[in-house]
């Protein structure tokens, strides 16, 4: 063996492993495509390949080797072949001592000495899904080391034609996935003399994936692999023999009757299967002689392969099946040792190392218990105040497990130490971790749906997560405390050596925490003391290069960074890295001049979160600094896109470009890459190249907006920032396996590709400048210090994403104000169709309630109709893909929900308005049937009394007609029986309903119709909205309902006297007496048979069609007002709630008048609503524009009743005019409301031609047209407005106010687009003392801005937090629904306050009897302009 180790170049590891430190340094095999030359370099290149996964990493040798003679035999047979410059893989692998099979037993050939190698196999972590799993979904996730499984062992017997090897590597492939698991005759060098891997005992597992048609064997299974003869090496033999399930001999024939064949077991026997080349006579009487089962023997005769395999895989299943002998590596050890055979990890040093390790984990029951108790210093408390942080940590002694563990890697053993706690450690948390891992993966296929349970499980990950890092973090705590205490400390003195173990240890190839990843610190005194310390240890070989790579979650990052350089950062699905860690890898002295440093630091991240994630815990800031600070500290940035995450990446792209553009804001410019990953095709960079142009303009895109945002606007592209170019800097990656995983090899075309990667950063080091560690520690602190302090996010601010939400606002708000108008002209037409019902078609073909349930249905259906429109209009406006709709792509389910939402509004607004509508005509109807009983009887006396005055033949004169009519008049009354309305009690009414309502936890009308019960409910109702509005007064109990019976009361007696003058103006009998001067001059009309025609036609005119159309028009012109102001030139101002915001800021801003801004805080409504009035105004009365609309109106409603009136006097089938008329008002009577008792009354007693009265009635709708038009031209416009049934300024201020919620700490009012937003927020914050607060004890307003406190480390308290003091960084935890995005300008958006408030600070006070606040003297510099500058919106 000695021999062969100076030969390969390991002389000086005979007696010492190979270091973690050393297997990883850059050396001239790292980088290079050249043929080995030597076989010292045969091991280097194996172990190099290794790291990077390829699959072909045992195919080593040198470029001068001639190979050997083919032999007859396979692999595990004395191959004749031996060339000098050639060495069997097996030998390497022996020799250095992986999908590959690895060694379970290491022979030293120089002492015979056997090793079982559980210690190097304690790291392996293998997942699986077997058949016998009844949850689909389920999967199994253990240490290989740990699992029982049946063990199957494969041994050679003398010499066999089958290579056993070969045989075995298609025993456990898949048809179509074959893979070389175990090295045989045939690989390259397979067929060189094995010299010291004789007796070599490799282990490997087939681990089924779950799918029937592709797993070999359901269930899990080991196998064992014996090189050499066993009759040379009894003991490995006995070994396997003793630990199988089932043990396969490739035997001789004339050795079959070998002792060897029945060794004996302590326990039970495994059942023995003999492979053969063929069957002969003598193997006959072998089999007979020693009494051998024949089914135990397989003979390949002249089978092929495949069928020779299956034969196997038969008998190998049926001896699982049959034996449930299992066993575990760890098992394996007690057999071992009881044959004398050594263990790897029996070592004095690795057995105390596991002892200190046992001493901490034995005492963790319940990991989440165990972090607050024993490891107290992290967490939350790294959340509070700086201030009083280190207080608390001091006060705080060192647990007695910190004490075990600073003692335990303060020994020589810290290595075995840090991997036996490493281990144990992870073994706890995956008791847990991957359902919760699969789970988290499952969920975050749709994040949308599912952002609250992803939230919670992300929360669980991370406290259910426990590994060395949480104790180096515990460790870096104390230390941080430790040094703040005066050096004469006890404490002080006893921890300082801590910095030198953590630096040594970075030396040694483990990697170190950067950044807490959960509560976004460093811990900068340690990490000073630690570089200040590496950069002692290795001065002055002290110069560094740095490599990070940044990425969305779960794309790979850390498999990267591993493939690359051989490191081993964690990976798992779901969240995986938390934080930064970084770790050193030696170049050796052959590549320094070359790379020009002496070392190279690896960052690896955590992944990035996407905005819908960020959302949820608010880490939007985190995911900022983290990128900001390895940004900054990178020579190279590797930018990590995985393809089914390219969406994502769009998002992640802009948090990174904002950190680029600080870096090259302090002089830093440095090399980014972007790699693509799971891209497979050979062609992929040339096909690619549009892909690649595009991402560049969209980087281009980003990047200036980014710089507007930085006020940077020098920086137009990206490539203004970094380094790239799009023909190098773009590396395109497969996916990592080759096939399916848990057998799947890595892919050879990943492992090539990630090389190719890092030759070209090496290619990128030779041009750069590298730093001292002394300068990187500097960078580092003064980068942190900026990250702190500098007000990093992204958010609304960013130009690109405003431009996009207001774009995308816009076009709702205009789809959304099209559903309203259609939907307001359709329910003004049914309520028009439900008054009307019945009064002028006696052959109504539906009943009044079916009429009712007929509008209701078809209002549903108008309404499901324009609202599934809107959604289809988003969802074409998201695919379109205009306007940088992709920014803003967690919104679209906001403004679907919104038009679900408007959709449910107008159909409880319709319901309640036809409700209202029938309840009083079903009130009229009673009252019309009445009059109509009395007007019908009157009519047949007049008529009665007319004949008989005519039979009379003398004439008569006036008086004496006078005298017959009053005579007829008082008999006909005194008949009738008066059955008027009851008069009904209201204010019981009221409170029964208010009880109603008090039980389910309008306003006044100016109407002539009686009290309806849905008065009261619509008031009602507006105090809930109101009381709902304004939920966060967190008002008593009690208070609902002192309140709805104080308005009641007020009600209930105006609701009465509507009541009383109903009844009264209804009365039957006072009608009746109403209508006595019109028949009694109707009555002398007949008699001197005068003609009616212009009478009847000015009545009709007068008492009917005018007052109707004036009705009418009071209903529509509001609505018509506020379309025009919504679609014409003012659109702009009411396209969004941000512009309509912007805009009535900037006209206080040019009144500037103190009271004007008192108004407007605070009496948001009725200022705004008195400036949407005055824009209105200014519309309107300017070039006529109200007469203009009005007239409009006007002349359409003309035009039916002129054509109402021809097409009626050309029907043949009305004759008389009370049918006349009757049919005018049908065909109206979906636009008018007209009283039928009027009808009647003017229909009735006339002698009127109907061809010869539509005559009078077009000129009497000309007089009317002339008349009204008139009245236009004299009423002033305020006079106008106030007769309107809609106001437009409560229906703009409703369009501008949105949900009308304020931003809990200023009180701005929310501007997202659309109802139902699942976030409220505001582009203008304002000083707090602006809204009414001050300080408690100074009594002086406060200038604190809500969107600076959010970033800072202040605190508040209100009644919301129960008094209780709260960090305005988490406000989200009290205010859920808000975002308020911490501020990130230097010229903030909130200026404009600021220069309110300093300018009006006196006035302010003195309104809200404060004292004035402390104006800072950078606002006092603060122009006008300045203000006003600070409103515009970037387009």
């Amino acid at each position: 063996m000695k021999k062969l180790l100076k030969n390969l170049g390991l002389a000086e590891y005979y007696d010492k492993k190979l270091t973690l430190h050393t297997v990883l340094q850059i050396d001239k095999t790292s980088i290079t495509d050249v043929s080995v030359q030597s076989l010292s370099d045969l091991p280097w290149l194996f172990l190099k390949r290794l790291m990077m996964l390829q699959r072909t990493a045992r195919s080593v040798k040198c470029s001068s080797s001639d190979g050997g003679e083919d032999s007859e035999w396979d692999d595990d047979q004395e191959a004749e072949s031996d060339c000098p410059q050639s060495v069997n893989p097996l030998d390497i692998l022996t020799a250095v001592m992986c999908q590959f099979a690895v060694p379970l037993l290491l022979p030293n050939t120089d002492n015979s000495q056997i090793t079982l190698m559980l210690w190097a196999m304690r790291d392996i972590v293998k997942k699986y899904i077997p058949h016998t799993l009844s949850d689909p979904s389920a999967f199994v996730e253990e240490r290989i080391a740990l699992s029982e499984l049946p063990l199957v062992s494969f041994v050679r017997l003398g010499r066999c034609n089958i290579s056993k090897s070969e045989i075995l590597n298609k025993l456990l492939s898949n048809p179509q996935q074959y893979t070389d698991t175990f090295v045989h005759f045939n690989m390259d060098c397979g067929n060189i003399n094995k010299k010291i891997s004789n007796g070599l005992v490799e282990m490997a597992w087939y681990l089924p994936c779950g799918n029937t048609n592709i797993d070999v064997f359901p269930e899990p299974v080991a196998i064992a692999n014996l090189r050499g003869d066993i009759q040379d090496f009894e003991t490995q033999y006995t070994f396997l023999f003793e630990a199988s399930t089932a043990v396969f001999v490739f035997f001789e024939s004339q050795l079959l009757d070998s002792q060897l064949i029945s060794v004996p077991s302590q326990k039970s026997t495994p059942q023995l299967f003999f492979v053969g080349d063929s069957n002969n006579n003598s193997i006959k009487a072998t089999v007979n002689k020693l009494n051998l089962k024949k089914s135990n023997f397989i003979f390949k005769a002249k089978q092929n392969d495949a069928d020779f395999v299956d034969k196997i895989q038969s008998k190998l299943q049926d001896a699982i099946k049959n034996n449930n002998h299992k066993m575990s590596v760890v098992r394996l050890a007690e057999i071992a040792r009881k044959l004398g055979i050594l263990v790897d990890e029996d070592a004095e040093e690795c057995q105390r190392a596991k002892a200190s390790a046992h001493e901490i984990t034995s005492k963790i029951n319940d990991i989440v218990q165990f972090k607050k108790e024993d490891l107290p210093l992290q967490g939350e408390i790294l959340m509070k105040l700086k201030r009083k942080l280190r207080e608390e940590q001091n006060e705080t002694d060192i647990s007695v497990t910190m004490s075990c563990f600073i003692k335990a890697i303060s020994t020589p053993e810290r290595a075995y130490f840090l991997k036996w706690l490493r281990i144990a450690l992870e073994n706890k948390s995956h008791e847990v971790l991957p359902q919760l891992r699969e789970l988290y993966k499952q969920k975050y296929q749709d994040i949308c749906g599912n952002k609250t349970e992803i939230a919670e499980l992300d929360k669980k990950i991370s406290n259910s997560s426990l590994g060395v890092e949480h104790f180096i973090r515990e460790m870096s705590q104390l230390y941080e405390a430790a040094v703040s205490l005066p050096e004469y400390a006890l404490y002080r003195k006893q921890l300082e050596h801590l910095p030198k173990l953590c630096a040594q240890l970075l030396l040694d190839g483990f990697s170190l925490e950067l950044v807490d990843g959960d509560s976004s610190n460093i811990p900068e005194k340690l990490i000073t003391s630690v570089f200040s310390e590496l950069n002692t240890l290795v001065e002055p070989k002290n110069k560094i290069m740095v490599v990070t790579v940044l990425g969305v979650q779960s794309s790979g990052k850390s498999t990267l960074l591993n493939t690359m350089f051989g490191v081993q950062f964690a990976v798992s699905s779901g969240r995986c890295t938390r934080g930064a860690f970084m770790q050193l890898i030696k170049v050796t002295e052959e590549r320094k001049a070359e790379l020009q440093c002496d070392y190279i630091m690896i960052i690896d991240t955590e992944g990035l979160k996407s905005p819908e994630l960020a959302q949820l815990d608010n880490s939007y800031e985190h995911d900022n600094e983290l990128a900001t600070l390895v940004v900054g500290l990178s020579d190279v940035t590797i930018v990590n896109i995985a393809m089914e995450n390219s969406t994502e990446m769009k998002d992640i792209l802009q948090i990174i470009v904002h950190a680029f553009l600080r870096m090259e804001e302090i002089g830093k410019k440095h090399k980014c890459l972007f790699v693509h990953q799971n891209v497979a095709d050979v062609s992929a960079h040339n096909s690619n190249m549009r892909d690649r142009k595009f991402l560049l303009e969209q980087l281009d895109e980003m990047t200036e907006a980014a710089a507007k945002m930085e006020n940077k606007l020098e920086v137009k592209k990206f490539t203004d920032l970094m380094n790239y170019d799009t023909e190098t800097g773009d590396h395109y990656i497969p996916g990592l396996w080759h096939g399916n995983p848990p057998m799947a090899p890595v892919s050879i075309g990943y492992s090539e590709s990630v090389y190719a990667l890092k030759k070209h950063i090496m290619e990128i080091f030779k041009c750069y400048k590298p730093s001292t560690i002394n300068e990187f520690l500097k960078w580092t602190k003064d980068l942190w210090t900026a990250v702190k302090f500098e007000k990093f996010i992204f958010s609304f601010r960013n130009s690109l994403v405003a431009d996009a939400y207001m774009k995308l606002c816009t076009e709702y708000n205009r789809w959304d104000w099209t559903l309203r108008k259609q939907m307001h002209t359709w329910t003004l037409e049914a309520e028009t169709n439900v008054l009307n019902h019945g009064k002028f078609d006696n052959s109504e073909k539906r009943t009044f309630e079916d009429f009712h349930c007929y509008l209701l249905r078809e209002a549903e259906s108008e309404l499901s109709k324009g609202q599934d429109e809107i959604i289809a209009k988003i969802q074409s406006y998201y695919e379109q893909g205009e306007g940088h709709v992709e920014l803003v792509e967690s919104y679209r389910q906001d403004f679907i929900n919104s038009a679900k939402s408007l959709k449910t509004e107008l159909s409880n607004s319709i319901r309640i308005k036809l409700d209202a509508a029938v309840s009083r005509r079903n009130g009229m109807m009673r009252v019309e049937g009445i009059k109509k009983t009395y007007m019908d009887t009157m009519e047949k006396k007049v008529l009665n009394l007319l004949k008989n005055c005519r039979e009379k033949k003398a004439h008569m004169s006036d008086s004496m007609l006078d005298e017959a009519f009053e005579k007829m008049w008082q008999e006909t009354v005194r008949t009738l029986s008066y059955t008027g309305l009851q008069k009904q009690d209201i204010i019981t009414k009221v409170l029964h309903h208010l009880r109603k309502n008090l039980e389910s936890r309008g306003t006044k009308r100016e109407s002539k119709d009686d009290y309806d019960d849905t008065y009261i409910r619509e008031i009602l109702n507006m105090i809930d909205e109101k009381l709902k509005a304004h939920e966060d007064l967190k008002l008593k109990e009690d208070f609902d309902l002192s309140l709805k019976l104080h308005i009641c009361g007020f009600a209930s007696r105006e609701f009465q006297k509507i009541h009383n003058q109903f009844i009264q103006e209804n009365n039957p009998r006072t009608a009746l007496e109403n209508a006595k001067q019109t028949y009694h001059s109707d009555f002398i009309d007949l008699y001197r048979e005068r003609d009616q025609c212009q009478k009847k036609a000015d009545e009709f005119m007068s008492n009917c069609l005018k007052p109707a159309l004036e009705k009418y028009m009071s209903e529509v012109l509001g609505t018509e007002m506020a379309d025009k102001m919504v679609t014409g030139e003012n659109s702009a101002i009411f396209g969004t709630r941000t512009t309509f915001q912007q805009l009535i800021l900037k006209n206080i801003l040019d009144e500037f008048k103190f009271e004007t801004y008192r108004r407007f805080i605070n009496s948001y409504e009725t200022y705004v609503k008195g400036f949407i009035f005055d824009k209105i105004r200014e519309h309107f009365t300017a070039e006529n524009r109200m007469i203009k609309l009005e007239e409009k109106v006007l002349n359409e409603v003309i035009s039916e009743i002129i054509q109402a009136i021809e097409d009626t006097e050309q029907d043949p089938k009305i004759n008389d005019i009370k049918g006349f008329i009757q049919d005018i008002c049908r065909k109206l009577q979906k636009r008018l409301v007209i009283p039928r008792d009027v009808v009647d009354k003017i229909s009735t007693l006339n002698n009127a031609n109907p061809k010869k009265i539509s005559e009078f009635l077009l000129c009497s709708v000309k007089d009317m047209d002339k008349s009204l038009k008139a009245s236009f031209q004299a009423r002033d416009f305020q006079s106008k407005i106030r007769h309107l049934q809609t106001k437009p300024q409560d229906v703009l201020f409703k369009r501008v106010q949105g949900c009308g919620k304020q931003c809990p700490f200023c009180k701005a009012p929310c501007e997202a687009g659309g109802e139902a937003h699942a976030k409220h927020f505001v582009s203008v914050h304002r000083p707090e003392g602006l809204g009414h607060y001050r300080f408690d004890d100074s009594k002086k307003l406060v200038t604190d801005i809500c969107t600076s406190s959010v970033y800072s480390d202040s605190c508040f308290k209100c009644r919301d937090t129960n008094d209780k003091w709260h960090p305005y960084k988490e406000y989200s935890q009290i205010y859920p629904d808000w975002r308020i995005d911490p501020d990130p300008n230097k010229e903030p958006l909130d200026v404009y306050w600021k220069y309110v408030m300093a300018q009006f600070n006196e006035q302010f006070a003195e309104e809200y009897n404060a004292k004035p606040a402390d104006i800072p003297s950078l606002w006092k510099s603060i122009t006008k302009v300045n203000a006003e500058k600070s409103l515009k919106i970037e387009k």
